[in-house]
């Protein structure tokens, strides 16, 4: 912008020239720093606005004094100067209603005949003063951090910006106002009626499944069911297809008791991605923490999103199936100082979001720009509220939260008494839910994994690292690999918590699939149009001698049957296991470790490769495999294993043994070994049934090979078994029954380069 232009653009108000540079130490404030009313919150209203009530924040619909139906507005604001309520007609003519009731820093009113459909927003006036964390600019429409519903996608032109973003001065672009209206570039809140006395969710049922028997399914809504060809056309890519019986059919025959679905907070894309013709895929970039994300709806997003996400829940209920959200409570799509404004930075600034000493900046523990101020009253209320709202009103389950450390900062440190894990362990909803942590920011002292307190669960990153370097020959001893077998009690067994505290994963949605896991060494996220220089190198991934896509009969059977080891070894674990949606496929990204921005064939679920037998014998081995994990509880302890004997015969309920038939000692812990026994004894297992009698199961040996030539592997004899009966055996191409071998114990038996076989105690 040339000089002459910036003085016209300054003269018409549409830009505040801001401070200048050699000010920025002083802070002082630009002479439009806090900008006139304009008038408009001292007009009357076009409409009759009664005083309504401060509570419960957000629009809703009620019936009023006198009988009287409408909806009731309420915006906390804190230090703002005045709030515009803004209704939008379908034709998108904005009425302007000043809201002049406030009561501790909420403005609230009540408007009669506003029903539900009725799209708003709000704009929020006060103080112009970057410097100080300052940011108000009534120009700019704002999202109700509590709508129900939203209206519309977040397109990111220069009006959504409340700076002037081309301003030639960029090292201070961020402190010159924008004046030009958002409105016509941002969606709008819609009002919904809160039917809960609806007779088709009324009657819904949790499975309320406890946590040791669970089986996590992470899925994209859109992704699982953009190519089904079972579902309808117009229901592939929304929640109406998550709940078709074809999508269920599959979950149900696979056997998981939980999907728990990557972000359907309503979400933004990232403009640096929508100037590239991409979209945020995943959806970690959320700006509306009640609002179903409204691109999944299938039957309109006028508050139609609601009862179709309802709908979806009760469908996947009644088949066994809970729902867990993965929500990101750390971050919104606002950014830093260069990023948009869409609802909180324009609402106040200062009071949600995390500011460094230099007020003008963000301090960012999320690698996204801003950090949400979780130890102010406010931001923890929204929080909470958002995820009452979820289990009370939308039916799920329990929560994945994203970089859940940040969280759990107190002023600056993480902080296992923090305010957020305080007001969650009190609160009587909320406790009774799945909680999942991802036990980690980028933050200084941001990884926190074994950290977190009872009742919450944790994604175990050290569980995936290990496994992934045992199976690609890169562990330097079994030491770790044992303890994430088992449970990770050297993360775990404190303060109550119990094995199922460990939540875990080989792969998921951020990194490598599990088939990509097998057949590249080297990321290739060009389709990013990053320069290939984004996710991460540190894969912990073996290619099996090709990289990429190879015509190689015996390459091809290699990776299968690594893919067979990691699925085997991962559903054998104690712990809580997670899949992700499509590895039992063999579903690939094409060596893309960063698929975020990818909403096309790269991310979608390939339903075609179950036309392929392999692929099928695959998904085959995963859904057996499932099933045994649910009909023997050794597999899915509610306790630590002792490690001592539990009866005069000696038999402990966990013995690791070598090839040689031997027990571990000190010494093979801490040697190189690319074979380890794990026996799991049936006997012995803590707790009782729900009629109070012991728990019984049958005894186990799992034996797992990770070495490039056969081992002769001697199975150890009384009293640890009479007899031992193979029913898993990953070198097998065809997984379509067990193979039913059984062999005397002490005989040596030649188990296969790379397998893992499983057997079955039988005398």
């Amino acid at each position: 912008m040339s000089s002459a232009a910036e003085q016209e653009a300054v003269q018409e108000g549409r830009v505040d020239v801001g401070v200048p540079v050699e000010h920025a130490v002083e802070a002082v404030p630009s002479p439009r720093a806090a900008p006139a009313l304009n008038g408009a919150v001292h007009r009357a209203s076009p409409v009759p606005v009664w005083p309504g009530a401060p509570m419960p924040l957000g629009a809703r619909f009620r019936v009023g004094p006198d009988g009287v139906a409408g909806t009731n507005f309420a915006l906390w604001a804190g230090g703002a100067e005045a709030v515009e309520l803004c209704l939008f007609d379908p034709d998108g003519v904005e009425t302007k209603v000043p809201l002049t009731e406030l009561t501790h820093e909420i403005w609230h009113g009540f408007l009669p005949d506003v029903m539900p459909g009725q799209r708003y927003g709000f704009r929020v006036h006060g103080r112009w003063d970057p410097w100080t964390g300052a940011r108000w600019n009534p120009a700019k429409l704002l999202l109700d951090p509590y709508a129900r519903a939203v209206d519309g996608e977040f397109g990111l032109p220069p009006e959504v910006y409340a700076h002037v973003r081309d301003w030639p001065q960029q090292q201070v672009a961020d402190t010159v106002r924008d004046d030009r209206d958002s409105a016509p570039h941002v969606p709008k809140g819609v009002v919904v009626h809160d039917d809960t006395t609806d007779d088709e969710w009324m009657d819904d049922r949790r499975p309320k499944t406890p946590w040791a028997d669970s089986v996590i399914y992470e899925v994209h809504v859109g992704g699982f069911t953009k190519l089904h060809p079972g579902i309808p056309e117009e229901l592939r890519g929304t929640y109406a297809g998550l709940a078709h019986p074809a999508a269920i059919e599959h979950l149900v025959k696979l056997g998981v008791t939980a999907v728990e679905l990557l972000p359907v907070h309503q979400f933004a894309h990232e403009d640096h991605l929508l100037r590239k013709g991409l979209k945020n895929y995943w959806g970690y970039n959320s700006i509306g923490y009640f609002a179903p994300h409204a691109a999944y709806a299938a039957t309109g997003t006028a508050g139609q999103q609601v009862g179709e996400f309802k709908r979806m829940v009760r469908a996947l209920h009644a088949a066994g199936i809970e729902v867990i959200l993965d929500v990101v409570y750390n971050h919104t799509a606002e950014g830093g100082e260069l990023g948009p404004m869409l609802s909180l930075k324009g609402i106040d600034n200062r009071g949600y979001y995390r500011l460094q000493s230099d007020a003008r900046r963000y301090t960012d523990y999320t690698g996204c720009g801003n950090t949400l101020h979780v130890v102010q009253p406010h931001v923890l209320r929204l929080i909470t509220d958002s995820l009452r709202y979820w289990v009370t009103e939308m039916g799920v389950d329990g929560f994945r939260f994203d970089l859940a450390a940040a969280l759990a900062r107190s002023m600056h440190d993480v902080d296992m008494l923090s305010p957020f894990l305080a007001v969650i362990a009190q609160d009587p909803v909320l406790r009774r839910v799945k909680l999942i942590a991802e036990p980690w920011d980028v933050g200084s002292g941001g990884y926190q994994v074994g950290a977190f307190p009872p009742l919450w669960t944790e994604w175990n990153d050290r569980y995936r690292n290990a496994v992934r370097d045992f199976w690609r020959g890169a562990l330097p001893d079994v030491r770790d690999l044992g303890y994430r077998l088992s449970g990770s009690s050297d993360l775990y067994a404190w303060g109550g918590r119990r094995p199922y505290a460990s939540v875990n994963f080989v792969t998921a949605h951020d990194g490598y699939t599990l088939r990509d896991m097998v057949s590249y060494e080297r990321k290739h996220n060009e389709a990013n149009g990053e320069g290939n220089r984004d996710g991460t190198d540190d894969n912990r991934s073996w290619n099996c001698g090709v990289e990429g896509e190879t015509d190689d009969e015996r390459v091809k059977a290699l990776r299968r049957r690594q893919l067979r080891n990691l699925l085997t070894t991962l559903l054998l674990s104690t712990g809580v296991p997670m899949l992700v949606a499509g590895d039992e496929l063999g579903r690939t990204q094409r060596g893309n470790n960063n698929a975020y921005c990818q909403d096309n064939e790269i991310s979608w679920v390939d339903w075609g490769l179950l036309d392929d037998p392999g692929w099928r014998a695959l998904t085959d081995l995963t859904a057996r495999l499932i099933d045994l994990r649910h009909r023997h509880p050794v597999l899915r302890r509610r306790a630590f294993f002792s490690g001592r004997a539990h009866s005069a015969d000696g038999i402990r309920d966990l013995a690791w043994f070598t090839a040689r038939g031997t027990e571990m000692t000190e010494r093979d812990w801490y040697a190189p070994a690319a074979t380890l026994g794990m026996y799991l004894s049936g006997r012995d297992i803590p707790g009782r049934d729900e009629r109070g009698a012991p728990i019984v199961d049958d005894s186990f040996l799992a034996v797992l090979h990770a070495g490039d030539r056969p081992v002769s592997f001697v199975l150890p004899g009384p009293p640890w078994a009479e007899r031992y009966e193979v029913i898993v055996d990953t070198s097998r191409e065809e997984q379509g029954e067990a193979p039913g071998v059984v062999h005397r114990a002490g005989a040596a038996i030649t188990v296969p380069a790379r397998a893992v076989l499983l057997l079955k105690v039988v005398g």
